[in-house]
């Protein structure tokens, strides 16, 4: 699984082209949000992956997200959070829902195929990849979500805010804790850190 896009969220050419093209969609054009879904679409599936811990339904809320996304896109103003930050955090609520609506039984059923796929998928994958897969299918959602804005997409700590209705100052805090924490497991296991996903920007 590639978790890793060469679009960086932030940059002003990539943020002016979507916002543009965001523009053109507001204005009835169908076919530019096909451009938009080429463009976030593995970002999201990898976003929904690690938070609902299962492909099928990273599949589904992929689907269910960006259906969303066009029906609500009339709302989206760029002011204080881009394009990506607010397709983020309504994937963020969508995951949150999905989530609450598993019951126990249903979730403990759910985990066990999805250890068993991606114990098939491990041996396809590098080193790397294997790493970072396996620090973060450890993590609490809540957990995953900040590491994979922080890390994966490279947000700022006051958009992660934006998206997650949280204070900056209070991320960042969650964010050395389990900086600590991913050092301390890696310590444990005996192997060196993945910098990447221990380093505080």
């Amino acid at each position: 699984m590639i978790l890793w896009n060469a679009l960086v969220p932030g940059a002003n050419d990539y943020t002016e082209h979507v916002e543009s093209v965001v523009e053109r969609v507001k204005a009835g054009d169908q076919q530019a949000y096909a451009i938009i879904i080429r463009t976030f679409e593995k970002q999201i599936y990898t976003y929904c992956y690690y938070i609902l811990k299962n492909r099928e339904e990273a599949e589904d809320a992929v689907q269910d997200i960006f259906i969303k996304v066009y029906q609500t896109i009339g709302k989206y103003r760029q002011q204080g959070v881009s394009f990506s930050g607010w397709l983020y955090k309504v994937a963020y609520y969508h995951c949150l829902d999905q989530i609450r609506k598993k019951s126990r039984w249903y979730q403990f059923i759910s985990t066990q195929k999805e250890q068993q796929l991606h114990f098939d998928d491990y041996h396809h994958q590098s080193d790397n990849e294997r790493e970072v897969d396996e620090l973060l299918l450890k993590l609490h959602s809540e957990e995953r979500n900040l590491v994979l804005l922080k890390v994966v997409e490279q947000y700022s700590f006051e958009e992660i805010g934006q998206i997650m209705d949280c204070k900056p100052a209070t991320l960042r805090k969650k964010y050395e804790r389990l900086r600590k924490k991913l050092i301390q497991q890696k310590m444990k296991k005996g192997g060196l850190t993945n910098e990447r996903m221990v380093r505080s920007n």
